[in-house]
This record gives structure tokens, sequence and C-alpha cells, in this order.
């Protein structure tokens, strides 16, 4: 392939991703929500509360936010199955569809996209749990704002997903949010 073609194969993969601003969170549906977040939204704060866990943690936090950022990618191909679709349907796995989401991209940019995947996929190390945990607590803090704005079926995700959780870090801010508004973090400079 040239280089124009690369660059186009490139550009294809961003493009690709915008889909993740309007693909929605399915499994919010079954809990009542009607407009529920973007995968998108799901993403940027999972990286972020994935930089956060790395830092308690003492772990490299710029790899796990890269391992967060490209946690759901393969959604904009196959859409956000939730959990409970899973048990009816046979999925190709994530890596399968990162490589043909990138398959016309730069080499490079192929491989190193690949290689993020494959790690958040069937990696071990503690970045790797800890992007996992940041996953999952985003999932819970999503809950939590979902209850407060009165969806009480929302309440299983957070008990669920706390649940799981494995980090010391994790389990901690799990416990923080659970007493705490999505609100609190502005009135300290309402005063």
């Amino acid at each position: 392939m040239s280089d124009d073609q690369h660059a186009k194969g490139s550009m294809g993969y961003l493009m690709e991703m915008g889909a993740l601003k309007r693909g929605r969170r399915s499994g919010w549906w079954i809990a009542g929500i009607r407009d529920p977040e973007s995968i998108a939204e799901h993403s940027f704060r999972v990286a972020v509360i994935g930089a956060v866990l790395a830092m308690l943690e003492g772990a490299d936090a710029a790899k796990v936010a890269l391992l967060c950022t490209f946690h759901d990618t393969q959604e904009t191909r196959v859409g956000d199955i939730p959990w409970i679709g899973r048990r009816y349907l046979t999925a190709a796995k994530n890596q399968d569809v990162t490589r043909d989401q990138v398959a016309d991209a730069h080499p490079v940019v192929a491989a190193g996209i690949q290689a993020v995947v494959d790690e958040y996929e069937t990696g071990d190390s503690v970045e790797v749990l800890i992007a996992h945990d940041a996953d999952k607590l985003e999932c819970m803090i999503q809950g939590l704002e979902y209850l407060e704005q009165g969806y009480s079926n929302a309440s299983e995700w957070v008990d669920s997903t706390r649940a799981k959780l494995k980090t010391a870090s994790a389990i901690k801010l799990a416990e923080a949010a659970q007493g705490m508004s999505s609100a609190d973090w502005q009135r300290t400079y309402l005063r």
C-alpha cells in the first residue's frame, strides 16, 4: 500500500471511532434508562478513572489510560452487547474485530492498536487489572448517577459491578462514591 492509502486507512479508523459518540450503552435500557450514556462517554471516564487508579496503585497511569481508551472500540461494529445478551450470542473476539478495523491503517498504527487491545483482552499485568477495574468502577458510578435520577433498577448494576472490583484503590473509591452525590464535587466552590 502507498503512504496515501495508509493515511486514508488510518483516517478511516479514526472516522469509525466517531460512531462511539452515537452508540449507546444498551445494558442501561434493561434498567429503564431511555437515553443512556454513549460508548464514547463511558470510555472517556474509564480512561480518566484508570489513570487515577494507576496513580493510586503505583502503576503506569499512561499505559492504563491507553488500555482503557481502546477497550470498547470494537463496539462500532458489534454494538454494546449487554451481559444478559452475551448469554445467547457468539460474538467475535475483540482482537479479531480490531484486526479488521485497522486492516487498512498504517502498519505502525495497526500494530500499536492491535497490541493495546490484545493486552487488554489477554494480559495479566497490574495495568490490565487496573484497566478492568476502571471499566467496572465507571459502570458503578454511572449506576449511582442513574439512581440519583430516579432509575431504581440501576441498583443491580451498582451492586454487581462493585462486587467485581479487585484493587484496593478501586474498592476504596467505590466506597467513597456510595456516600456521595454526583454534585458533591462542586459544593466546595459554591460557598
